[in-house]
């Protein structure tokens, strides 16, 4: 709980301050306290953050993502969105990142610790803390999670215009929405404007050998009916194979680009 808590339901600082000394309860940073002094989980660490950093704060980038289901995109350090005219100390492991925009805007309505909406909190860390690749990165993979939607990421965009990099990620949305599901697959639809290759069909589906149904990343029909297929692994391992058109054929060539 933050200290402001306590005070409204009638307990003072000095009251909270026995509690710490007892060693019953622990003083987490200079503002929260928790009534127990043992190891914090991610869940109490996230609270930590945002009861220090005062009542309109709210998880932001990965951390938000992480709330929302994300998987793959994890970081140890917990990112907080606060006002930008706001002053506090620092707090190990707890990353702030100030921001002058409507947090009625940001805020996810859903119940529990306050929380960014996820196409903002990744939109957000995309264009302000995140290197473009990894930017493209947790974009597509919010989709291909099924987190959110192309069209959702689209009006969030619009909605925190300005955004740094918006005219990349509206590029980006575009690729999601004709079946890119992550920045290595976008790779793929670069090098073939590149080199003047005609873009693939993506996400098309086929039984495997076991009768499951299965999406290949790009394809390609050539003049003589057999279909090359691209597979784009999140490893960078990119396995090259001709098949005919009914599937039947075997791997050609594997390498790693």
């Amino acid at each position: 709980m933050a200290r402001r808590q306590l005070t409204a339901l009638g307990m003072n600082w000095n009251a909270v301050d026995r509690q710490v000394r007892s060693g019953r309860w622990a003083e987490r940073t200079p503002r929260v306290v928790s009534i127990f002094s043992g190891p914090l989980g991610e869940e109490q660490r996230r609270w930590v953050g945002v009861l220090h950093a005062g009542p309109r704060s709210m998880l932001g980038g990965l951390t938000a993502g992480a709330r929302s289901g994300l998987v793959g995109w994890s970081r140890s350090d917990v990112t907080v969105i606060v006002d930008d005219e706001l002053s506090f100390e620092e707090v190990p492991g707890v990353r702030f990142f100030r921001s002058r925009r409507p947090f009625e805007v940001l805020r996810d309505p859903r119940p529990g610790i306050p929380c960014c909406r996820l196409e903002h909190a990744l939109l957000l860390w995309g264009g302000y803390d995140a290197p473009l690749r990894p930017a493209y990165g947790v974009l597509a993979a919010s989709v291909q999670q099924r987190l959110t939607t192309a069209a959702r990421l689209g009006r969030a965009i619009v909605q925190l215009k300005p955004l740094r990099r918006a005219k990349a990620f509206r590029g980006l949305v575009k690729d999601i929405e004709g079946g890119v599901h992550s920045g290595a697959e976008r790779d793929v639809g670069r090098l073939c404007r590149e080199f003047a290759i005609p873009l693939p069909v993506r996400q098309v589906p086929r039984l495997d050998s076991e009768g499951k149904r299965r999406w290949t990343d790009c394809e390609w029909v050539r003049a003589d009916g057999t279909v090359v297929v691209l597979a784009v692994e999140n490893s960078a391992v990119v396995c090259l194979r001709d098949r005919n058109s009914d599937g039947s054929g075997t791997r050609r060539e594997a390498r790693r680009v």
